[in-house]
């Protein structure tokens, strides 16, 4: 005889009256009722029918401003969007919140638009395109609602609309309810993939709505302009924009072009360079008016382009304990204020940097460079660790120095205070050096760099001074 296993299960409460008063059965209030698995649903879509859109740039514009609310968004061109919004509603007051701030966006970029939400997106999208604002969150009541809906709003080719009004179909809810097999045939698998796309059994896989990552706007102007106040006003718009595009992929810029078109001569390029990654619209707008009080324009402006091709991750950083000067305290956001300030005045050609070079011989451990950035700073650069201290201050040349009995002089004997450090590189150059370097104290306590050559004639040369 063969005994087979069975699971255990939860032992079932005793059956009450419906009519029992709770405290019959004191655990099940404390329970609370249990949710059905049919009233509820895991997800929950937004649909939004913008009439009268008709250009695909409009449609990503309202898409990107969308992802403020879900990065769950979808575009059904020309004229749609759904959005998955489940994992919102906590975050916007619920249903009703949500709808009220995703129709205030639309109504701030003077675009029209019906609002639904079902528990599927193309279910939805119809209700929305049938001018219906719904508010379906029970999966068991969604055929009830979209069954008066007409054929109309699932868009399907006219032919296909015609054959069905013939034979007496002329609303989902009737479609809903022909043979599967016999639609199938009839109209085509695309119309019946259509019917259970709006149910929540089936889950066709949506492309989620990606924004761009180069910015560029362009503005016609409907006068010409040559006054810089004025282009500085018709600007704003545009880096408006661009402080949006910017929040919703949490970049930044380092570079940004403005193109001034002409009528009859070249554009006119301004670049705008920056020492740290940027994205609000005011600081851009003090810099580009900064640098276009030195700009000579050929002509009026009749047109305007703002370009931002490379974006870099923007972190938020903590403010430091002690200000700027302080004790403890280090340079802020002060210091590449400075240089963004001091390039659009002065021009790009006349700030410079120091960069560190990978390399032993102190000529060439260092060159002039463009102002870095506080990325680059943050990273630092590989260089070797230096054997000995190095002054601040080296000569563009050596200076030959006096010799008496073996030893240097400076306007009198120097004071070698330090063990040698020798420095034998750049055989493969060309610009090779055989060196003990030295730091000397002279009559005055001014402390020196020196070096003494290995070879022949063995010379010594003042090389940098200490601060």
């Amino acid at each position: 005889m063969r005994l087979r296993s069975v699971p255990l299960l939860p032992l079932a409460p005793p059956a009450a009256d419906a009519a029992a008063p709770a405290r019959s059965a004191p655990w099940l209030a404390a329970l609370g009722p249990a949710p059905a698995a049919a009233e509820t649903s895991s997800e929950l879509w937004a649909g939004l029918h913008l009439p009268g859109l008709a250009a695909e740039e409009k449609l990503r514009q309202l898409a990107t401003v969308m992802q403020d609310f879900t990065p769950r968004v979808s575009l059904e061109p020309p004229d749609g969007l759904v959005l998955e919004v489940r994992g919102s509603l906590h975050l916007f007051e619920g249903v009703a919140g949500l709808r009220r701030r995703l129709l205030a966006a639309c109504e701030a970029h003077a675009q029209p638009a019906v609002l639904s939400f079902a528990p599927t997106p193309l279910a939805a999208l119809v209700a929305a395109r049938a001018g219906k604002s719904l508010t379906i969150l029970n999966p068991a009541q969604l055929t009830g609602q979209l069954a008066a809906l007409p054929l109309g709003v699932l868009r399907w080719p006219q032919p296909v609309v015609e054959r069905l009004q013939r034979t007496g179909v002329r609303s989902v809810g009737a479609a809903l309810r022909l043979p599967r097999a016999g639609f199938a045939r009839r109209f085509g698998t695309a119309q019946l993939a259509t019917l259970d796309a709006l149910t929540p059994g089936t889950r066709p896989v949506r492309r989620l709505f990606k924004p761009r990552e180069r910015f560029r706007r362009r503005r016609e102007l409907s006068c010409e302009l040559s006054n810089h106040e004025w282009l500085l006003n018709a600007l704003a718009p545009l880096l408006s924009e661009l402080e949006q595009f910017l929040r919703a992929r949490q970049r930044g810029v380092m570079q940004l072009e403005c193109h001034f078109v002409h009528r009859h001569a070249a554009t006119t390029r301004c670049l705008l360079n920056l020492a740290a990654p940027a994205f609000l619209a005011a600081p851009l707008a003090a810099l580009l008016r900064v640098q276009l009080e030195s700009l000579a324009l050929p002509e009026p402006v009749r047109a305007l382009e703002l370009r931002a091709a490379t974006l870099l991750p923007r972190t938020a950083r903590s403010q430091g304990l002690w200000q700027s000067g302080e004790q403890g305290g280090s340079a802020g956001s002060e210091a590449h204020e400075l240089i963004e300030r001091l390039r659009a005045r002065l021009g790009e050609g006349a700030l410079h940097g120091l960069s560190v070079l990978a390399g032993h011989r102190p000529e060439r451990s260092w060159a002039v460079s463009e102002p870095p950035s506080l990325e680059v700073r943050a990273r630092g650069t590989a260089a070797p660790v230096p054997a000995a201290p190095r002054p601040l201050w080296l000569l563009q040349m050596p200076q030959p120095l006096q010799v008496r009995c073996g030893l240097p002089r400076r306007g009198g004997a120097l004071t070698l205070s330090s063990e040698p450090e020798r420095i034998e590189s750049g055989w493969w150059d060309g610009g090779d050096i055989a060196r003990d370097y030295y730091t000397a104290c002279d009559a005055h306590g001014v402390r020196l760099w020196v070096f003494r050559e290995r070879r022949a004639p063995h010379g010594w040369f003042l090389h940098g001074i200490f601060g």
